[in-house]
């Protein structure tokens, strides 16, 4: 897992995008172009053209950071490219960054624990 905690927002843009583009010209697509603050801590999740390689985004209080991965010998499932971001759970993407198929993550919804007493 990149992050700890799985308290954060990732929001996955869904139009492939320039890899040559480094953390301002990221911050800029997220400001611009997703309409998000990328100084907000969630994590900001780019695809490159052929779909084998990705790129993310997040304010960790300190600076930007931004991780790269390339899977070897195949692709990332990605969904079909438009204009727009999709919201991820934090299992979500932790399947996609894997190479998994995160579309079959589906988180379980629990009831809330009645108070004894």
């Amino acid at each position: 897992m990149i992050l700890p905690g799985g308290k954060y927002r990732v929001y996955l843009a869904t139009r492939p995008l320039d890899f040559r583009k480094g953390h301002a010209g990221l911050s800029l697509v997220v400001q611009n172009v997703l309409g998000h603050d990328p100084y907000s801590g969630a994590v900001f999740v780019f695809r490159s053209k052929r779909g084998d390689s990705l790129k993310c985004l997040v304010w960790d209080q300190t600076g930007l950071v931004m991780i790269y991965k390339k899977l070897e010998g195949g692709a990332f499932r990605w969904p079909k490219p438009a204009d727009g971001v999709i919201r991820l759970s934090p299992a979500q993407f932790a399947a996609l960054v894997e190479g998994l198929d995160w579309k079959a993550v589906r988180s379980e919804r629990r009831r809330r624990p009645r108070l004894a007493g």
